[in-house]
């Protein structure tokens, strides 16, 4: 059966509800390589713009996957399983085939996407790594696109904070796109947390698979936060992708200035909430806080001495990015 589902998986010029029809009306590998496009076409009633349909392609690439995720230890979910996040079944075209690596979250608890620009301002980055931190103390999962700049800095500030963070991908499960960001993967594995996606091991990164990426980012999510987006950022995309699905979107502050902060801008006029911290958002939400954080002044800037400051930031009390300290409170 996994190998008919990765075949299935791997049409892909099926939506998802498509996908489900044929895989009920085709339970076996033979009746699947039995079948033409003309059969297609009448199973889901409506002309296909494929070219070409290969089956035993298909199912010889099933029989890859398989092999890579059983040597890689890379796990995946069904639509139909009970452990297919119940977010994503809520949207339209929901992944057929959810890959990941890491623990799924708990999904009783709510995640917070956080997306923005890869070229992002210093104090947009401080921000998202703020908002990513206090997050993770009140023990909210950030989820983002592992992209450098905004969605780097918010992953960063989650593990830092304690939370246990999702990294969606535009690529194959098996590796991580852009490579720049390995570490990071890495320590989002050790800390609990997740690297899941759509797409079969070996797909490359392609451009096209970066918008369709951004639906899963935002379906995790019960609400979305736009940090700093130009205009036709990708992150806009999220945002669209937000409201069509009933999610919470909200801009920062600290992401309205400038080039960089034109498409945050135009989303707060029309109608974005602006939020300062993630106070804000737990606040919208109904959710107590139960922990916290506080941004302090540099040591050379107040009484408190370089020697405490290490010794907090040693037991994890204090954390610093960039020349700035964070402080659970």
């Amino acid at each position: 059966m996994p190998d008919l589902l990765f075949a299935i998986a791997r049409v892909g010029f099926l939506k998802t509800p498509e996908k489900l029809l044929l895989l009920d009306l085709i339970d076996t590998e033979a009746l699947f390589l039995s079948l033409t496009r003309a059969d297609i076409e009448e199973i889901v009633q409506r002309r296909l713009r494929a070219e070409r349909f290969a089956p035993h392609e298909l199912l010889a690439a099933a029989r890859c996957d398989r092999n890579i995720l059983t040597r890689k230890g890379i796990a995946y979910t069904f639509y139909r399983d009970s452990s297919y996040p119940p977010q994503l079944r809520e949207i339209f075209d929901p992944p057929f085939l959810l890959f990941y690596r890491g623990v799924l979250p708990d999904y009783e608890r709510p995640l917070a996407g956080v997306v923005g620009t890869r070229s992002p301002t210093g104090k947009a980055r401080k921000a998202s790594f703020g908002l990513g931190f206090e997050l993770g103390t009140e023990g909210i999962g950030v989820v983002s696109g592992l992209a450098r700049g905004i969605d780097a800095a918010a992953h960063e500030g989650n593990i830092a904070g304690g939370g246990k963070t999702v990294a969606v991908l535009g690529c194959g499960i098996d590796f991580v796109y852009p490579s720049v960001n390995r570490e990071i993967a890495v320590r989002i594995l050790q800390t609990g947390g997740a690297i899941v996606g759509e797409y079969p091991p070996g797909a490359a990164a392609l451009r096209y698979h970066f918008p369709e990426r951004n639906r899963i980012l935002s379906g995790l999510s019960r609400g979305v936060v736009v940090v700093e987006a130009p205009e036709h950022s990708g992150a806009l995309i999220t945002a669209d992708y937000a409201l069509e699905q009933g999610r919470d979107l909200y801009v920062h502050a600290e992401g309205f200035e400038g080039a960089a902060g034109e498409g945050t801008r135009r989303l707060a006029a029309e109608g974005a909430p602006t939020i300062a911290c993630a106070a804000d958002v737990l606040a919208d939400w109904g959710i107590e806080r139960q922990c916290g954080m506080r941004k302090v002044s540099r040591p050379e800037e107040n009484a408190v001495s370089m020697a405490q400051m290490l010794t907090d930031e040693l037991a994890g009390r204090l954390v610093r990015h960039q020349g700035d300290y964070f402080r659970r409170i």
